[in-house]
């Protein structure tokens, strides 16, 4: 199958071609390497430096290659970013979008899988685990902005007939992440590393519901030619863990002696949430591999012999 993977040199996108290319699939990566790397884009893949903002750009680059399939990874993935800067996350992350469905369209690409977000798009969860039926408030631009685009996707199929699958993930950690990201697995394991202290955001207690990528990009691959009864998953561990919680697992591994700093807390962000996915054990088999222990564990030696 030829398949086209928006943000394939990202941190998700990149372990997802890899896995591809290990199945002979043919790649075609498309990136803007403004937070992806050069250095993950498997040599086996297509590689074209492009901007999904760019309407004309992807649509000229969907007309040559033809793919079949397309895996929408590429976005605005910052939170706290998008408080910030809502007009760009929203650039990114809806027209951007809009434009990668632009081209399926115009060019009978037969399905999209798209990735969004578990738990920014909820909001303040009404009741713990959350399902795929919890009303949805997101209360920031980021939130705002996956949540919009899953309505375009779900939109190209009733007008146009593009299957689709959407997959809402927890808080994704792994190697290949950056810490300038802010993803707190990532920022507490290199400032470990350098020796620095770390910092949390309000008291710690605050949980969220890890996932490792390596299970998300093995599932994701494993199910792409699947047309289950319904087509929006989450896909998460299960598990509520605390960031104060995440920082005892690294401070263990490093046998790192100092405390945390606490700061002010960001608005915008849940204070706690938990992603029920029987839905996706049921429908599509769904059993992630990686506890968290494991994972932080496969992340800190990772970083440990890569971290400049």
């Amino acid at each position: 199958m030829k398949i086209l993977v928006t943000g394939g040199a990202g941190f998700v996108g990149s372990h997802i071609v890899d896995l591809l290319i290990e199945q002979q699939d043919e790649i075609v990566i498309l990136d803007d390497l403004s937070t992806g790397k050069e250095k993950y884009i498997n040599k086996n893949a297509k590689f074209y430096k492009a901007d999904i903002r760019q309407a004309e750009e992807i649509n000229d680059i969907f007309e040559k290659e033809k793919p079949e399939l397309v895996i929408h990874t590429a976005a605005q993935v910052q939170l706290r970013k998008s408080l910030v800067e809502p007009a760009i996350d929203a650039a990114i992350n809806i027209l951007g979008t809009i434009n990668v469905l632009e081209a399926c369209r115009k060019n009978k690409v037969k399905k999209i899988i798209y990735t969004s977000t578990g738990g920014a798009r909820v909001g303040e969860p009404e009741y713990l685990p959350v399902n795929e039926k919890h009303p949805l408030s997101p209360c920031s631009p980021y939130g705002i902005s996956k949540h919009t685009a899953e309505h375009y996707v779900w939109m190209y199929n009733k007008l146009y007939g593009i299957n689709y699958l959407i997959f809402c993930f927890g808080n994704v950690y792994r190697p290949r992440d950056d810490a300038q990201f802010g993803r707190v697995i990532s920022v507490f394991i290199e400032k470990i590393l350098k020796g620095e202290t770390p910092k949390i955001f309000g008291d710690g207690k605050q949980t969220r519901d890890f996932i490792y990528v390596l299970d998300l990009a093995k599932f994701i691959v494993k199910n792409i030619d699947k047309n289950p009864e319904h087509k929006l998953f989450h896909l998460a561990y299960g598990e509520q863990v605390s960031v104060n919680e995440i920082f005892e697992i690294i401070k263990k591994l490093a046998s790192f002696e100092a405390e945390v700093e606490h700061i002010e807390t960001v608005p915008g962000e849940v204070r706690n949430i938990v992603l029920d996915t029987k839905l996706v054990q049921k429908e599509l088999g769904w059993k992630p591999e990686y506890d968290i222990k494991k994972g932080i564990k496969e992340t800190y030696n990772w970083y440990k012999n890569n971290l400049k």
